[in-house]
């Protein structure tokens, strides 16, 4: 076997990447499953879920989780892919035609994810922007750092300010974002329509959100934590942590206070686009930078919350196990499976969600005992490289 593609070592993994990255999907799921199960795009929740639970259940998610994890994981892909090219050039790959290939891959994938499984697809993004990513990756760590958190303040704060113009001299009932016709479009056709029908509504939903209109603010709040994730692992934080503790145990507190305040707005004041817009463009990263250093702090005091350990195994193949939940919850509500879409509500869908991702839990640590990648994960490595890497474990 190639010494060039032999698996990362297990005391060379980074287990807190590990762990943030199970957490995230977990996250993600959480945030996913309101749209897998009901037309979240179109919909204002707290008419939709009427019940005390529901409404519980869906202001838990939208202060605790909403805007939070994508973020995360945004950050640790920068993360990955610093790591990535570190471990390219010590070995003396290119790494433009490796990211190259991998990107293109992933591409594929979300392609095939967003038009034939879920609508809500974040792998395009990730690939389109991981090309530009390319264009900053030889930047030191503090350069980074710093372009990508001045990228995602400067152009949001604008959008911020044009939303609070607009609220000032446009009536409330025009700004409205939900649309109750297009959410009975989507209980038809996920409920009762026909595979092609679901393939339509799939690529409306898709369209809605990703277009040229859309693209700044996509681009203005993903590409950045690129940036913030990778001039994280160049000044090796996670690596590093115990030396800089005192550093980025102050960061996470004031990024978990900030936060809370900024995800509460809209409960502690009058909602509206401009507060909505920034308890999730800022309060939502805020929460995952703090999520994120607070796991790695906890886990380089030595001692790992037993709590955290299992996220691990998913956080392993956590793009099998993304690609997993939108297969299982499509087959659970959409009308080629068992067709529950629209019948279950938010504080259900959260049961759900634990029961699924206790599955995947059992399910990737009996796999990754076996095995050192996940199967997308293999497939994408070795697209990666070109080289077909050793994929079992020996018995």
């Amino acid at each position: 076997m190639d010494s060039q593609v032999s698996p990362v070592l297990e005391k060379d993994r980074i287990i807190s990447l590990d762990i943030m990255r199970g957490f995230a999907i977990l996250g993600i799921f959480l945030v996913n499953m309101l749209s897998f199960h009901s037309p979240f795009l179109y919909i204002d929740p707290f008419e939709w879920w009427d019940s005390p639970a529901d409404k519980a259940a869906y202001a838990f998610i939208d202060i605790f989780v909403q805007a939070s994890f994508y973020p995360l994981f945004s950050m640790l892909f920068g993360y990955g892919l610093v790591i990535l090219r570190e471990r390219a050039l010590a070995k003396s790959l290119w790494f433009g035609g490796m990211a190259a290939r991998r990107f293109s891959l992933l591409l594929l994938i979300g392609i095939i994810h967003a038009f034939l499984l879920w609508h809500g697809d974040i792998l395009i993004n990730y690939a389109i922007f991981g090309f530009i990513f390319l264009l900053f990756v030889k930047m030191n760590g503090r350069n980074m750092l710093m372009t990508g958190i001045l990228l995602y303040m400067i152009p949001n704060l604008l959008f911020a300010l044009l939303l609070f113009a607009t609220v000032l001299f446009v009536p409330a009932d025009e700004l409205s974002i939900y649309d109750p016709q297009a959410a009975l479009a989507s209980l038809q056709a996920y409920q009762k329509g026909s595979f092609s029908e679901v393939t339509a509504q799939r690529i409306e939903d898709w369209s809605g959100v990703n277009n040229l209109a859309s693209l700044p603010i996509m681009l203005a709040s993903i590409f950045p934590l690129f940036l913030i994730g990778g001039g994280a692992a160049k000044l090796r934080w996670l690596e590093e942590t115990e030396k800089n503790r005192g550093f980025l145990r102050k960061i996470m507190l004031v990024s978990l206070a900030a936060g809370l305040l900024l995800k509460l707005l809209p409960y502690l004041l009058e909602s509206n686009l401009v507060l909505d817009y920034v308890q999730d463009t800022f309060g939502g990263p805020l929460l995952a930078i703090a999520y994120g250093l607070g796991i790695a702090l906890m886990i380089k005091s030595g001692k790992v919350p037993g709590i955290l350990l299992p996220l691990s195994y998913v956080g392993k193949l956590s793009l099998s196990n993304y690609l997993f939940q939108s297969i299982i919850s499509t087959f659970i509500f959409y009308s080629y499976g068992l067709g529950f879409y629209g019948k279950v509500s938010a504080f259900w869908g959260i049961l759900l969600v634990i029961i699924i991702f206790a599955f995947q839990i059992l399910a990737s640590r009996f796999w990754a005992a076996r095995y050192y990648y996940g199967p997308v994960e293999w497939l994408w490595r070795s697209f990666t490289y070109l080289k077909i890497p050793k994929w079992k474990r020996k018995e």
